[in-house]
């Protein structure tokens, strides 16, 4: 038998359970990338159904969350899809309280309903938001991007996302940017917003590099420039992301059932 992931957290696992987990880890990054996401809840969805620690969680995700939006970022801004005005007040606001987030460490009883929540929020937005057509923009507001932008750091730091999930739907429906340029946006948020939390991370954890992790950073670089790939050619993927949807609120449930234990 293999470790589930190195360190003092370590738990044991066969083969097939290591096999289902990079294919699901395979499949997350290429539906998030299509869309402009790392997949940190969908990463979260994967190891939550598969038992993993929640003390592994956190950083194995930031880690894959920066991988994919790496490479989505690259693959957006190459095909103009993107928008430096609505990207920088959110960083600014949203850097310094991922940073924050990602050092404090929530106990196993808190930390599973959260994350929970946040799957649950993933697969609404997922499932039922959809951005339609594109329509004239509303003027940007400073004060509700510094607060919203502040306000999605600390979560995404907390419970080790990138913040995505949040940003996109908050982006189009208010109207604050087209669709067409969302994907590109909300990619380049989330890898600044995941480096942030990671070294907030590590600030008070350690971080050890190990071959499980390493072998799902190739899968998920992999799968993160398929799905960017077709995201930046503007494919249909709703449907797609209700099927997703499905796997996130089985997780949500599994987060919700074990978090006593």
């Amino acid at each position: 038998m293999e470790e589930r992931f190195a360190g003092r957290y370590a738990a044991r696992m066969e083969t097939p359970e290591y096999i289902l987990l990079y294919l699901l880890f395979f499949t997350g990054s290429i539906l998030y990338a299509s869309v402009g996401h790392g997949g940190a809840s969908g990463y979260l969805a994967a190891m939550a159904l598969l038992g993993v620690s929640p003390e592994l969680m956190k950083p194995t995700a930031l880690c894959l969350n920066i991988i994919v939006s790496g490479i989505a970022s690259w693959k957006y801004v190459r095909a103009g899809r993107f928008r430096w005005s609505i990207l920088w007040p959110f960083t600014l606001a949203s850097l310094p309280l991922a940073f924050l987030g990602g050092g404090l460490t929530i106990p196993t009883l808190y930390y599973r309903p959260v994350v929970g929540l946040v799957l649950l929020y993933a697969a609404w937005r997922m499932s039922f938001f959809e951005a339609g057509e594109e329509q004239p923009l509303r003027p940007v507001k400073m004060s509700v991007v510094l607060i919203t932008g502040a306000a999605i750091g600390f979560l995404s730091g907390l419970v080790g996302v990138g913040g995505g999930i949040f940003l996109s739907p908050l982006l189009v429906m208010l109207r604050w940017e087209q669709p067409s340029r969302v994907a590109g946006i909300s990619a380049l948020f989330i890898l600044v917003n995941s480096i942030a939390g990671l070294f907030g991370y590590m600030m008070t954890q350690s971080l050890a590099a190990h071959s499980s992790l390493l072998t799902a950073g190739i899968v998920v670089a992999v799968g993160g420039y398929l799905g960017a790939d077709l995201g930046s050619r503007k494919l249909s993927n709703l449907a797609i992301r209700r099927l997703l949807a499905v796997v996130l609120v089985v997780a949500a449930l599994k987060m919700f059932l074990t978090a006593g234990g």
